[in-house]
């Protein structure tokens, strides 16, 4: 089964086009398994079983996913799942996966040494934070829904980084470069930050974690609940899934 694609090209679909597509299966189609009803870190254990990471102390085993995804790498992924009856051994519950997309997720990034060259390099361009249920710090990711102007020139892709500004305070940044691509439709994608590598172990404790970014107005900022991972140590590398078209 071809797995459902919420996110394509960096953009998420609006509830319209969703139901537009609903449409085509009938009246009897279980419109539900249309949207995600999870956001997950996809892991490998020891055995290289995959597993998912629906928060900090809730695992679930995808009974219908018998090989690693995304060629064993830690990614996160949107997920829409149902819990079955079926054992689950060291995992709290066992689900059938409906389908699953990959997030494009990468390692935040250390500040250069003016503000000129972060400016070059990571860029300046404004976005919106959106206030979601994907926007959220859990599981020693941070995940973050934006909105911009992109598509204009649709041979050019954006770049998005964290940038670590005070790491002992907590205090990262999100930037923006469009390489001039900004003159495109308003639209919205998904990016998860691994900031276990980059950012002090808590210890167990929770947190401040301050984000700021350049907002269309004027500078914005959110401050986040943090605790470093408390799930699973498994494969930490990093990839990029089919979003890599319109941003990296």
């Amino acid at each position: 089964m071809k797995l459902l694609s919420i996110i394509r090209k960096g953009v998420i679909f609006s509830m319209g086009a969703l139901m537009m597509q609903s449409c085509l299966k009938g009246d009897d189609y279980d419109y539900s398994i249309m949207m995600p009803n999870a956001l997950v870190t996809v892991k490998t254990d020891a055995n290289n079983k995959p597993f998912l990471q629906l928060d900090d102390k809730t695992t679930l085993l995808p009974v219908n996913i018998s090989e690693p995804p995304y060629n064993g790498k830690e990614v996160r992924a949107l997920v829409n799942y149902k819990e079955i009856e079926e054992p689950s051994g060291s995992h709290s519950k066992a689900v059938h996966v409906n389908w699953m997309d990959s997030i494009l997720t990468k390692k935040p990034v250390l500040p250069l040494s003016t503000e000129e060259k972060m400016d070059k390099v990571y860029g300046n361009d404004p976005i919106e934070i959106i206030n979601d249920w994907v926007t959220i710090a859990e599981d020693g990711y941070l995940t973050l829904r934006f909105r911009t102007d992109w598509g204009g020139n649709p041979n050019t892709k954006h770049l998005v980084n964290l940038v670590v500004v005070d790491k002992d305070n907590y205090i990262v940044e999100f930037r923006h470069n469009a390489y001039g691509d900004t003159n495109g439709h308003v639209a919205d994608a998904l990016v998860a930050f691994k900031l276990n590598e980059m950012l002090p172990d808590t210890q167990g404790k929770t947190v401040k974690l301050t984000l700021k970014w350049k907002a269309y107005t004027e500078d914005k900022s959110h401050v986040f609940e943090y605790c470093t991972n408390k799930g699973t140590d498994t494969k930490s590398e990093m990839t990029k899934n089919r979003t890599k078209n319109f941003i990296q």
